[in-house]
């Protein structure tokens, strides 16, 4: 295999049948494998044989958490069920009651709300801090405190995290470091190559990039990846055989995606700054020489109407979610960051101008015409 990423992304499969010499990966569609005797049965429970109950591993899963390893650089990756599955999987292998973990404030809602809500009730207890005020963030360590916990790319907002800072931090404080790279994926940034210790994906965005699964990575160091696979495992969020087939089908074209994404993105964004219905734009800087991210957010003008605008985009698809090679918004103050309380939607920036635009990968022109027309009607209304 070549050492370049484009080459890596697409020649991934390990996995093939011992008499078939497939070109592609098989499906594993089975709930279970077969043992010619009991002797074949302790085997598994042996390490000699890989595979008993899908549940507890698969073929396909396991191609997927290795291939999305290899792209980032560490030594095993698990696939789980979603994203937010892999994000407690990763927080579990680490802490448990009594333990306490730091998150940024301006994470995704999904996961705010994950870690708002249900760690506290597994007797783990967060604070969330704003991390661009470095000063801060030490102060908050305990003796108790087990994670640190960030995004490479914030969603929506698309700070870039300071993740060298980050792994120092972390290291100083004999702390493990978790980064989501959903946003900024291994082609633009790779924070465990950085130092981080577990990297998680919500791999139905830009791993799958066709909107038509649902799954999660996480990847990191062996000892902490084993926990967080038992968790996966116990927890019954292990992924299907045919969503990890199809994940690693459009994790081959991650690269050829990225590059268009990230060009369209950068016009969209130079095109909306321009814009006399646009407040501000959100594009994130310096992320990578290959770009700065698929994501472009924008805080549309209070004398426009949210609602005008949104019924004008014609073409563009309004989605609760991103990525996907389709150009589609998403409302973060109706959908990802709904549940937050109001008091935490003004602090972090979520407007009822709000808007984030999952940039695809059609002709630049269009996308820019397409959100033009649509903020001119907001404009008039």
């Amino acid at each position: 295999m070549g050492k370049h990423f484009d080459t890596k992304s697409v020649h991934l499969s390990g996995i093939q049948e011992k008499k078939i010499n497939s070109k592609t990966t098989p499906i594993y569609q089975t709930s279970a494998f077969k043992f010619k005797d009991l002797e074949d049965l302790e085997n598994f429970y042996q390490g000699k044989n890989d595979y008993l109950y899908t549940r507890v591993g698969n073929p396909n899963t396991d191609e997927l958490g290795a291939a999305v390893a290899q792209l980032e650089g560490a030594p095993r990756g698990v696939a789980a069920s979603s994203g937010t599955a892999a994000i407690l999987a990763g927080i579990l292998a680490v802490a448990k009651q009594g333990d306490h973990v730091i998150a940024a404030a301006d994470i995704y809602g999904g996961t705010y709300q994950l870690l708002a809500n249900e760690l506290p009730d597994l007797g783990i207890e967060v604070s969330f801090i704003d991390f661009s005020d470095w000063d801060k963030i030490a102060e908050y360590v305990r003796n108790n405190t087990k994670m640190v916990y960030s995004e490479s790319v914030s969603n929506p907002l698309l700070r870039r995290e300071d993740i060298d800072a980050l792994v120092a931090l972390a290291k100083d404080a004999q702390l493990v470091l978790m980064i989501d790279n959903t946003f900024a994926t291994p082609y633009l940034c790779r924070p465990y190559e950085q130092g981080a210790d577990l990297v998680v994906h919500s791999a139905t965005k830009y791993i799958g990039g066709h909107s038509d699964i649902t799954a999660g990575v996480l990847v990191g160091h062996e000892d902490l990846i084993e926990k967080a696979n038992q968790k996966i495992v116990n927890l019954g969020s292990s992924l299907s055989p045919f969503e990890a087939w199809l994940t690693c089908r459009g994790l081959k074209t991650l690269s050829v995606r990225m590059e268009r994404h990230v060009t369209n993105a950068q016009k969209l964004a130079d095109a909306l700054q321009k814009h006399e219905a646009v407040e501000k734009v959100y594009y994130p800087k310096d992320v990578s020489p290959f770009g700065n991210g698929a994501i472009v957010t924008m805080d549309i003008r209070a004398t426009c109407d949210v609602e005008t605008f949104f019924q004008s985009l014609g073409w563009i698809k309004i989605v609760p979610t991103l990525a996907g090679v389709e150009t589609s918004v998403s409302y973060p103050l109706a959908t990802s960051h709904r549940a937050l309380p109001e008091e935490t939607q003004k602090q972090l920036g979520i407007t009822e101008g709000l808007i984030r635009i999952s940039v695809g990968i059609e002709a630049a022109d269009d996308i820019i015409a397409g959100f033009n027309q649509a903020l001119n009607q907001a404009r008039r209304s």
